[in-house]
């Protein structure tokens, strides 16, 4: 695969970053880009340990001129990997809607803007796009309405998009993680004076973090989930769906098989008592 190209966004921690240094040791040609190219420290230091290369280029998913200038720079692309994305905890009544349009720009236009750029590409490769979406994108989930909805659009998107997509040769697929060990967590905003500022809210949010805090203590590890992305990279004949981990199987399992949707509701009001 050394003549085979894969851009990958978001990867200056977390899943992107794992998933860059592994797709390199594969062979992969990787396009590995991040909004703030002074953050490649951490991923060039895992590159070097590894005993590869990677090539950092800037890319502000939300800005559709920083995205057209760094695909402008690819003469070929075989494959593209949508990581980049933001966590969001909040409900609607306690924020604005201008906030919940931000979680939406970076997790669900941010996913349109790139892809559509690399497709002229990645039809002339016949390559594949893969987007890392989210067990939250199947299953809405308490104090995440935001977060899930971007996630929703994503997976209605792609999955609408795949079939249409394969009639000029490009795969499209989902890969769909559960509680992951990374920066993500860290970063959605969720600050010590929460509780506090939760008003009718806050008790059913202190149950919603205590319920998080033990998922997350047995949180995949982000080399698990692009051990599976390298692997789907790799695969002949894409599934469009990848849960990456038994966890995330058995959780949207519950969802994929609930047609009245009383077993989603029943399991997640129980986060939240």
């Amino acid at each position: 695969m050394s003549d085979r190209t894969v851009l990958i966004t978001g990867t200056s921690s977390g899943i992107g970053l794992a998933t860059a240094v592994a797709a390199a040791c594969e062979g992969w040609h990787v396009i590995a880009t991040m909004r703030d190219t002074a953050k490649a420290g951490e991923l060039l230091a895992s590159a070097q340990e590894a005993g590869v290369a990677v090539d950092v280029r800037v890319l502000d998913v939300t800005d559709p001129a920083s995205v057209e200038a760094c695909l402008a720079g690819v003469d070929r692309l075989d494959a593209l990997v949508n990581n980049a994305g933001a966590g969001h905890v909040g409900t609607l009544e306690q924020e604005s809607v201008q906030e919940v349009r931000a979680v939406m720009e970076v997790n669900f236009f941010g996913v349109l803007n790139v892809t559509k750029a690399a497709l002229p590409l990645l039809r002339a490769s016949r390559g594949r796009v893969l987007t890392v979406t989210s067990v939250g994108g199947v299953i809405g989930q308490p104090f995440n309405e935001a977060y899930c909805a971007a996630k929703f659009a994503v997976e209605g998107f792609m999955e609408s998009l795949a079939p249409v997509a394969a009639t000029a040769g490009v795969s499209v697929s989902v890969v769909e993680p559960g509680a992951v060990a990374s920066e993500f967590v860290a970063n959605v905003g969720i600050g010590d004076d929460a509780l506090e500022q939760a008003g009718p809210y806050a008790p059913a949010l202190a149950a919603y973090l205590e319920r998080t805090r033990g998922a997350f203590a047995a949180a995949q590890a982000p080399q698990e989930v692009a051990a599976r992305i390298v692997e789907l990279l790799a695969a002949e004949r894409p599934a469009f769906r990848l849960l990456t981990s038994d966890t995330a199987r058995a959780f949207a399992g519950t969802k994929l098989k609930d047609l009245d949707g009383s077993a989603v509701q029943a399991m997640t009001a129980g986060w939240v008592a």
